[in-house]
């Protein structure tokens, strides 16, 4: 009597516990529900955060170069952050519900489609699978146990690369762009003011080049890109910003 052996696939390991797959994920690698958002959060963040520091960098460095009253160029500052601040919160919520509206018409489309052609979608989807190279067969029986689990979760992922259950808010997006960008519009602001007419220009230099170098590494973390250089470039960019600014306010001095 012989005893047959199960098949092994040879391209897994032998010691391999399926029931256990479900829970084996890369401390590094993001498989939380939501992480989409908090990630288009953090984005808009610093990115407020970086065009706060930048833009009033560069219009407290025009002003100092015009003048050195110190009045005058809070005012400016000031004007500056706000303005900057209401700008930015605004154009962040339009864009965010620009693609919010498009994806939420996305996911509404395919719902219509899931409910009235179920067939026709199933097949759509098994053939996705298969140009990703699964076999027909596999790619069949993927796509009919993902559809029971969770039909219009499976379609959108692969249909359309959206997550139905992380859909973008534009309010949380618009809020962080704005706190961000005062928070960043603070510092050369503050710098730029506190200190006298002899120190306020080169510490103003120093402490915006650091702050950009900050905001240049967080972007890099972000995106798993070389920070070495987007630290360069961030830096590069708001001090070519300042120096032009300056400069032009210094022209413009001697005018007025």
């Amino acid at each position: 009597m012989t005893t047959e052996t199960p098949d092994v696939d040879p391209g897994l390991p032998e010691d391999l516990d399926l029931d256990r797959l479900h829970a084996q994920q890369h401390e590094d690698e993001p498989h939380e529900s939501g992480y989409r958002g908090r990630l288009n959060w953090l984005r808009a963040g610093v990115l407020g955060a970086n065009d706060g520091v930048v833009s009033t960098a560069g219009i407290v460095m025009g002003v100092a170069g015009a003048t050195t009253d110190r009045g005058t160029i809070l005012i400016a500052g000031v004007a500056g952050l706000v303005a900057g601040a209401l700008s930015m919160a605004a154009g962040e919520y339009v864009s965010v519900s620009t693609q919010r509206d498009s994806e939420l018409a996305l996911l509404e489309k395919e719902r219509g489609e899931l409910r009235d052609e179920p067939a026709e979608e199933l097949e759509e989807l098994a053939g996705l699978y298969v140009a990703k190279g699964l076999s027909e067969d596999l790619a069949l029986q993927v796509a009919q146990q993902l559809t029971e689990h969770d039909a219009l979760g499976a379609h959108a992922e692969a249909e359309l690369g959206i997550d139905p259950h992380d859909i973008t808010n534009p309010w949380s997006a618009a809020f962080a762009s704005m706190v961000a960008f005062i928070l960043g519009a603070l510092l050369p602001l503050l710098t730029i003011t506190l200190f006298g007419s002899g120190a306020r220009v080169p510490v103003t230099v120093v402490s915006v080049a650091v702050a950009l170098a900050l905001t240049g590494w967080a972007s890099a973390r972000m995106s798993d890109g070389p920070p070495t250089r987007a630290v360069l470039r961030n830096v590069a960019g708001g001090l070519l910003a300042m120096g032009i600014t300056f400069a032009i306010g210094n022209v413009v001095g001697t005018w007025v």
